[in-house]
């Protein structure tokens, strides 16, 4: 099957501004943003496409895309006897194209040219802010295997969920027939499909009674070329597929694996939370289609009288006698001692302080990069490089669902502290 993807080019999408992440995309773009410690949220979909023996990858990105270009070059080296690439494509201003991206398919259109350059034959659409595990050659080979112009990822999901998704309704012999976005009311109840049909048991088919696009796509090259020559259409979801439902053979491919839409706050913190479980539902564990990220060859955690209970602390830390429960650690970390965390989402840091650095915070008054001593952080992210002082509580008693203050925010009730940001001291938020 590997050989069979020499003519498949993926191409992930990075996404707009990422204001449902702000400010984790304050000064990244969102493909960039570290997921579960050590990796970025990229990697999933490059590291699906590897594993699945797609190795030309292009990633479309418009806002804050320096940090993703670093994580990029420094991550994927394909041989140089190899054809593979993964490249940035940043969004640029021509003659022909004046304006930014207008949204998914005006992305693709205005780097049409650089699709067309890789002479492959079929495109495979993808998502930055996805979480899941996906084998693209089935996907790609059932899209042959019925001669579709277009395929559709789709998952089963229930009725609490419906109207935040793109639904489709298809007929006996698999094809697409009807596409809404975001249906409320009768017009969702409309879009019910029987799920047993893609092979649900009737128990699951009854709990998850509708079909929601993933935002992933198959084209075949002519025909996503021929559908991008109107320029009105900007989307490819709200626009192109439902457009292309006339005049071309759309299928739907159930795909029936974990998959999480991390594109806001309270989903991101959920699903990164999540791996901490016994069983989490995505295995960062499963070697048999690994997730690649930056090597930093750093060195083991080192743990001293902490208790840690269903957590994951990532590599280059020190904790020193500290109380960590479902939390995640970040690369890099520092946790000084009698702090207590709870459900926090510490991201680490990109570089330790040195010996002299750390004299120069003592005798500036500013904590280390860390967390200091005695601090209680509960339902909270902490992004990279921040600096929180002794005795400081981050806890949100007073149940704000949203908030913005001067060094942190709150989005669905979670704390967020913004990369680099100060904590002082004896600072309750």
């Amino acid at each position: 099957m590997i050989g069979a993807m020499e003519k498949v080019l993926a191409v992930i999408l990075g996404g707009g501004k990422g204001t449902r992440l702000y400010p984790l995309t304050r000064e990244r773009s969102k493909p960039a943003v570290p997921l579960g410690g050590k990796y970025r949220l990229v990697d999933i979909p490059i590291s699906n496409c590897i594993n699945s023996g797609i190795s030309r990858i292009l990633v479309l990105t418009q806002f804050n895309s320096a940090s993703l270009n670093r994580h990029i070059a420094r991550t994927y080296r394909f041989s140089q006897f190899a054809n593979g690439f993964v490249e940035i494509l940043a969004a640029e201003q021509t003659p022909e194209n004046p304006d930014w991206f207008q949204g998914t398919a005006d992305a693709v259109r205005q780097n049409f040219r650089h699709l067309k350059s890789t002479h492959a034959t079929t495109i495979l659409i993808l998502s930055g802010d996805h979480l899941y595990r996906m084998d693209y050659a089935k996907f790609i080979a059932y899209h042959e295997s019925f001669d579709n112009d277009i395929t559709v990822s789709v998952t089963a999901i229930p009725p609490d969920e419906a109207s935040e998704f793109g639904l489709l309704k298809v007929d006996e012999d698999g094809r697409v027939i009807e596409f809404r976005e975001k249906p409320t009311g009768a017009a969702l109840e409309e879009m019910r499909v029987d799920t047993t049909r893609f092979g649900l048991a009737p128990e699951e088919a009854a709990k998850r009674p509708y079909l929601a696009s993933m935002g992933i796509y198959v084209f075949k090259m002519d025909v996503l070329e021929s559908l991008l020559r109107d320029t009105s259409r900007v989307d490819f979801g709200k626009e192109v597929i439902p457009h292309a439902l006339e005049t071309h053979r759309v299928g739907a491919y159930l795909f029936n694996g974990y998959w999480e839409d991390i594109g806001t706050i309270s989903a991101f913190f959920r699903a990164n939370i999540e791996l901490t479980d016994v069983l989490p539902r995505f295995n960062f564990f499963d070697m048999s289609a690994p997730i690649y990220t930056r090597p930093r060859f750093l060195p083991g955690t080192k743990v001293r009288n902490a208790q840690i209970i269903n957590s994951i602390i990532n590599e280059g830390c020190i904790i020193n006698e500290a109380t960590i429960r479902r939390s995640i650690v970040g690369i890099r970390s520092r946790i000084e001692s009698g702090t207590h965390f709870d459900h926090v989402l510490m991201m680490g840091a990109d570089e330790y302080e040195t010996v002299d650095e750390l004299q120069q915070n003592r005798a500036a008054g500013r904590p280390d990069i860390g967390v200091g001593k005695f601090c209680t952080v509960r339902n909270a992210i902490l992004d990279k490089g921040v600096r929180i002082g002794n005795n400081v509580r981050l806890l949100n008693e007073s149940g704000v669902r949203e908030a913005d203050g001067p060094n942190y925010c709150i989005r669905d009730g979670i704390i967020i502290i913004p990369k680099e940001a100060v904590i002082p001291d004896n600072t309750t938020i």
